[in-house]
């Protein structure tokens, strides 16, 4: 275990370095003057030298590549102040801190995320082992047929639909609001309910389906079968035996489909007009805010790269014949 979390731990570091490598030189290259961005409309030659200066753009590419990647390790000093690490750089356009733009808006995204993961897991899994264990019967028809007509919908769709029904027209609930979880965490549940159930219906469609099928195969196992040829209990063969056996396809898409799952919280905040780092990123890239737009993307790419690795992890936990080494 320990050898395969270096060996991962050491990979993504590597990835990482060559993901913020890639991104440096695309954007770099693009024929922008950002330092005219940044300046304004009506901006004198001086002010343009100046704040060419203080962003670094005046020096050659090779040495701002390495003034980015090193501050990332070990911080750097901008006119603004130090800037600890890991630092992205400064916003052109608010001049703040770049990883402390990220920070702050990481709390929201975070919620989105957990949350709507939670719900389509509990949900998808649950409906799709109901499907198996009543298989062919009316059960089986409705849930397969419901996660069908879910799938068909999109986020930008549902949200509108389902704030138009307990919002606008009967007042149930109110707009979506994010809270601190730790000063407020009814507050904070309460206000992000419903994003968690709009985003978690499009993928619990998905994993009705896929449980529903890797349970009925997992059930015609020759250890399955030996189980219940033993006299054993079905609900103890259904859990025990075939349940646990069918996770593991189950896990490896759920690895595979977490930048699916960042992509949908981006658009669940811009349906529901929720600040968080999918907003961020948006506006740093209408405002063509370059450092923003590139920290939004390593950072994002390290939250990935780390969920990846929990998601291996959890493999052997889930099948005991799984090794990692």
């Amino acid at each position: 275990m320990l050898q395969f979390l270096i060996r991962r731990l050491t990979g993504a570091v590597v990835i990482m370095f060559l993901i913020g490598a890639f991104t440096f030189f695309l954007f770099y290259t693009v024929p922008q003057d950002f330092a005219a961005l940044s300046c304004g409309k009506n901006c004198s030659p001086e002010n343009l030298a100046v704040i060419r200066e203080n962003l670094g753009l005046d020096k050659p590419i090779s040495t701002q590549f390495w003034e980015f990647m090193s501050g990332i390790v070990a911080g750097r000093d901008f006119p603004q102040g130090h800037c600890s690490a890991p630092c992205l750089g400064v916003s052109f356009q608010s001049g703040e801190f770049v990883w402390d733009s990220v920070i702050d808006r990481f709390p929201l995204t975070l919620s989105l995320t957990v949350g709507g993961l939670v719900i389509f897991l509990i949900l998808g899994l649950g409906s799709g082992l109901l499907a198996a264990w009543k298989r062919g019967t009316v059960v089986d028809k409705i849930v397969s047929g419901a996660s069908i007509v879910l799938s068909s919908f999109q986020i930008y769709l549902l949200g509108p639909i389902v704030l138009g029904l307990l919002v606008y027209s009967t007042g149930i609930m109110e707009f979506p609001k994010y809270h601190n979880f730790t000063e407020e965490p009814g507050a904070w549940a309460l206000g992000m309910l419903i994003p968690w159930v709009v985003m978690a219906t499009i993928f619990t469609a998905q994993y009705t389906r896929m449980s529903r099928s890797t349970m009925i195969e997992q059930l015609q196992e020759e250890h399955v079968r030996t189980a219940r040829a033993k006299g054993m209990r079905q609900s103890y063969v259904f859990f025990r035996y075939a349940w646990r056996g069918s996770l593991i396809p189950i896990v490896t898409i759920l690895g595979m489909d977490l930048s699916a799952l960042l992509s949908g919280a981006v658009v669940t905040e811009f349906t529901f007009d929720l600040a968080g780092i999918g907003r961020l990123a948006v506006d740093s890239s209408l405002t063509k805010d370059l450092p923003v737009t590139m920290g939004v993307m390593l950072f994002g790419a390290f939250f990935i790269l780390l969920l990846n690795i929990l998601v291996d992890l959890a493999y052997a936990y889930i099948d005991p014949r799984v090794r990692l080494s």
